[in-house]
């Protein structure tokens, strides 16, 4: 049996990889309007992470819809939960084009975005518009023009405006793409964002009578000491989860192959290694106090199996999504069931 995803993917990879993926996406919408169902009809059992419920273990990485703009048509899919953004405090351009390429032989992505996104009033609004009644977390970072020095206010200003509308808020201080970003990422630097954003999340808790998570996603070429102290970080701040992992730097799995040599985050199945391992040490050094959603390098059922069983206890995709289509989410579903 022919799969409809198998004969549009061709049409897919002979456009540019950014049109490919605004054509997908205005498709998808429209599947949604017409009330055709993309979802599979597999069931998952629930799952209770970071005192929320998922129906099901599955979710959307962010950097598909960065200015939720298709968040219903993406719930068609049968996610268990959405992450849109990243959105920055005012609206940005990004890097100049071309900053997306494909690996097809690798089933991988590079992507030099640059955070571009229409700021982060535009994105609340299409939050409130959509149907979409679901986990959905919303992932936050800062202006490229904003100095490192000032940071900070990027962030604290985003989980100020994003906290009434979000399930969790997922602090983005691991993307390759904007300079200097992964700074961030570094003991005292991390510890003095990450302090002033916990004592923020414990104000607008008071304010507006509930808690949001408050998730922070790693980038996958940390060594092992630095994971080591992050970890401790995080435990010692009660950070509420983390997301392993943003994209790599590294080319090792992928040289000598076309597109290689662009700059950029390297995601798809050669990034599923370097994320594991840092899912697996994770684990080790947050003991499960503090609850992992792994990504990174998931492009079957059995991708998505292998990161529950290195310590994660939630899993997202974007990549493989490109060279799979729609059926790795049920895949992935069924996989996910059958090994739990």
């Amino acid at each position: 049996m022919i799969k409809p995803f198998e004969v549009i993917r061709p049409i897919l990879f002979q456009l540019d990889p950014e049109r490919s993926h605004e054509w997908s996406l205005k498709m998808l919408n429209l599947c949604w309007r017409a009330g055709i169902r993309l979802s599979g009809s597999h069931t998952t059992r629930p799952r209770q992470v970071m005192g929320l419920e998922f129906c099901n273990p599955l979710g959307l990485a962010a950097g598909m819809d960065k200015n939720g703009d298709y968040i219903d048509a993406l719930a068609n899919l049968g996610f268990g939960f959405i992450e849109v953004g990243t959105v920055t405090p005012r609206p940005q351009p990004g890097n100049p084009r071309p900053r997306l390429f494909r690996l097809p032989a690798a089933q991988a992505i590079i992507n030099r975005m640059g955070f571009n996104n229409r700021g982060i009033d535009y994105l609340l609004e299409r939050v409130k518009q959509a149907n979409y009644k679901g986990i959905l977390g919303i992932n936050i970072g800062k202006n490229a023009d904003t100095p490192m020095a000032r940071a900070a206010e990027d962030y604290l200003l985003g989980l100020r405006k994003v906290y009434p509308l979000a399930s969790y808020v997922a602090i983005n201080i691991s993307s390759p793409n904007t300079k200097d970003l992964r700074q961030l990422q570094n003991a005292q630097e991390m510890c003095r964002l990450l302090q002033l954003l916990k004592a923020e999340q414990s104000h607008l808790q008071t304010i507006h009578r509930k808690y949001v998570p408050l998730v922070v996603k790693l980038a996958p070429d940390l060594d092992d000491d630095e994971i080591r102290n992050i970890a401790a970080l995080l435990l010692d701040l009660q950070i509420d989860g983390v997301i392993a992992t943003n994209t790599t730097v590294s080319r090792e799995d992928v040289a000598g192959l076309p597109c290689a040599g662009e700059v950029g985050g390297l995601s798809g199945r050669p990034l599923r290694r370097q994320a594991n391992r840092i899912i697996a040490q994770l684990a080790v050094e947050l003991g499960k106090k503090i609850p992992i959603i792994g990504v990174g390098g998931v492009v079957s059922g059995d991708d998505a199996v292998e990161k529950l069983r290195a310590g994660a206890s939630l899993v997202q995709i974007y990549s493989g999504l490109i060279y799979r289509g729609p059926g790795l989410i049920e895949e992935a579903k069924v996989a996910i069931e059958n090994a739990s």
